[in-house]
């Protein structure tokens, strides 16, 4: 009995360290890229402090968490140059082995959902999905335009939308019925086959010199689109597919656009500006321009909508934004050059 209790008491000193530090890693958690330092910083969103960083490879660009928020991925873009996801295990706070896109170079645009991280591939002009299970690409489909960019997928798997940077389009996908498989009735022309994940179409619509980065609003109606080489916001109706209106906003090097979880707010970033412009998403007016520093990135905006944390790429910090005063209330430092932003959830 005594020593049993002193193996438990041994295990327990033993154990301890890592058990408090499985406790005290956040969630929700604020990751977030360093470009120059080839890392990913893990944030505390309450104290605001770096808890920590962990190597992601070359040229990161966009990060996000898997649905449960336990590991983390993260595109090394290198404008076609390279073609990897880097892994990362957010519990252990380490890097696992890098996902080989092989052909398809170039991947940016980064989202997680329905259990799969789904990728563009600028270099391969196309976009498609990893599954985690089976460790393997299951999934892709050309867009046919140039540098397509940003991607974002319905939580149905219904839709998928991403912006063509130097195309000036966005691209509407949707999936269709596969016609059932098996042998035709007798007489009857040959059946075609069903196709492997689906078959899509795709609608290609015009919107602006330099799209690129874009929102979903939270009702599904409708697609913010900025145009960095404009200036402009277009604004797609999703149901027609067209541009219901276009905003002269002035938002020349816009970089990123998000909508907050209420609807009721666009905030814009732009690498050339020095401010992160703010629009009343129901008059289509501009209400502010929060000064951040000389340019910036990367929009995350904190999932109860209280805050908005910004990548300012050449002032190497994060600015964090009060979404109720809509003023700066503070700085981060993850590391040099931060850009792409994401939050993990545990669950």
């Amino acid at each position: 009995m005594k020593l049993e209790s002193a193996t438990i008491l041994v295990l327990t000193i033993a154990l301890g360290p890592s058990l408090v530090l499985a406790q005290a890693k956040p969630s929700p958690a604020l990751l977030a890229l360093s470009k120059r330092d080839h890392t990913l910083a893990i944030v505390d969103p309450a104290t605001l402090k770096v808890v920590a960083k962990v190597p992601v490879g070359d040229d990161p660009h966009e990060v996000i968490a898997s649905t449960d928020g336990k590991t983390a991925y993260v595109s090394n873009y290198g404008f076609g140059a390279f073609n990897t996801l880097a892994v990362i295990d957010l519990l252990a706070q380490k890097p696992l082995p890098p996902i080989d896109l092989g052909a398809l170079r170039g991947p940016h645009g980064l989202t997680f959902v329905g259990g799969k991280t789904w990728f563009t591939a600028e270099g391969a002009k196309a976009i498609g999905s990893y599954d985690p299970a089976t460790k393997k690409i299951d999934w892709i489909l050309g867009t046919g335009q140039n540098r397509t960019h940003m991607i974002y997928v319905t939580e149905d798997l219904e839709r998928i939308y991403t912006t063509n940077v130097s195309s000036g389009t966005v691209s509407i996908i949707e999936k269709t019925a596969s016609p059932p498989a098996g042998q035709p009735a007798p007489g009857a022309p040959p059946r075609p086959m069903a196709v492997p994940g689906g078959d899509w179409n795709e609608t290609v619509v015009r919107v602006g010199d330099g799209s690129e980065g874009f929102d979903v609003a939270p009702d599904g109606k409708e697609i913010w689109v900025a145009n960095a080489r404009e200036g402009t916001i277009s604004i797609i109706a999703i149901p027609a597919k067209t541009v219901s209106q276009t905003l002269n906003a002035n938002v020349r090097s816009a970089n990123r656009l998000k909508i907050t979880p209420d609807g009721k707010l666009a905030l814009v970033s732009m690498l050339g500006g020095p401010d992160v412009a703010v629009f009343d998403v129901a008059s289509r007016k501009e209400l502010k321009r929060i000064p951040v520093g000389h340019g910036a990135a990367g929009i995350e905006i904190q999932p109860d909508g209280s805050r908005a944390f910004v990548a300012c790429t050449p002032d190497n910090y994060l600015t964090v934004i009060d979404l109720k005063s809509v003023a700066v209330i503070g700085h981060i430092d993850v590391g040099r050059e931060p850009d792409g932003l994401a939050w993990a959830v545990r669950r």
